[in-house]
Parts: structure tokens; C-alpha cells; sequence
């Protein structure tokens, strides 16, 4: 068995309707430009508020990136 290496990134995603949402939008968008995405792990949550009403949700993740010896970029 041949041992991996991964690299952990932190993004933001953010939504108007929901933590998952965000979530989601946060690893969509990565998805567009890097490869061997693996597990994604939600850290923080908040809200933006403004004047007493929630009006988007955010989502802190960490996302590992499997490094492919075979293809030389993330």
C-alpha cells in the first residue's frame, strides 16, 4: 500500500438561505479549479446580521486534497 499526502485548505462559503447551503457553495466553487478533493470538514458556523435580521449564513470548512504523483498540481 502506498502512503498519500494531502493538503488541508480552509475556505469560507457563504448562503442567504442556509448553513448547508453555504457549505456546499464553499466546496462547489473549489471543485471548479482543483482535483482529488477528499473530506471536507465544517469548523465554524456564523451569521451576518444586519439591523436584527439574519441576512446570509457562513460556513467555515477545511477541505484535504489528495496529492496525486501523477498529476503535479492540487
Amino acid at each position: 500500500m502506498n502512503d498519500s499526502v494531502y493538503k488541508i485548505i480552509e475556505l469560507v462559503g457563504t448562503s442567504k438561505n442556509s448553513w448547508e447551503e453555504a457549505a456546499a457553495n464553499a466546496v462547489e466553487t473549489a471543485s471548479n479549479t482543483l482535483i482529488n478533493l477528499r473530506v471536507a470538514e465544517v469548523t465554524k458556523l456564523d451569521m451576518k446580521i444586519e439591523n436584527g435580521k439574519v441576512v446570509a449564513y457562513r460556513a467555515r470548512i477545511t477541505l484535504s486534497i489528495k496529492y496525486d504523483t501523477g498529476v503535479m498540481r492540487w
